[in-house]
């Protein structure tokens, strides 16, 4: 299948899986807030998602529109850590993560998601601008 038609059809999965999350419980996906609700819940409709996400990645694979030589890290394990901690502390500092914002706050018009999503995006292009100007990316 054609790279733009897998991109495509992940967008229509994942604009899909929103608005039904969105319907059935009135809640909008951010994986963060999924993440930090399953300590004090048994069974939830977040756990299911989040099962869902794993499970789609294993459909994937099974596939073979995925495989595991396609995931290349190019870093140490401790930068990994270091890095999602800082992405972490982020999403709380943030009130929420890029999924919740990016996909449905900007979606819903939300003025909050909006200036969160361009200052994620700007963030990101100006570290990676600093480290290539720093010679630690190539």
């Amino acid at each position: 299948m054609h790279p733009f038609l897998l991109a495509l059809l992940g967008g229509v999965m994942i604009g899909t899986a929103t608005v039904g999350y969105l319907h059935t419980t009135g809640k909008v996906v951010g994986i963060s807030g999924m993440i930090a609700t399953l300590p004090k819940t048994k069974i939830s409709p977040a756990l299911f998602f989040l099962i869902g996400i794993g499970l789609s990645a294993l459909l994937a694979s099974m596939f073979g529109w995925i495989t595991i030589d396609d995931i290349i890290l190019t870093d140490s394990t401790g930068l990994l850590i270091i890095a999602g901690v800082l992405v972490g502390l982020g999403t709380r500092l943030g009130s929420g993560c890029t999924s919740g914002h990016g996909i449905c706050g900007i979606s819903r018009l939300s003025l909050r998601s909006v200036v969160a999503t361009l200052t994620f995006m700007m963030a990101g292009i100006l570290t990676v601008l600093m480290m290539r100007l720093l010679g630690i990316v190539v």
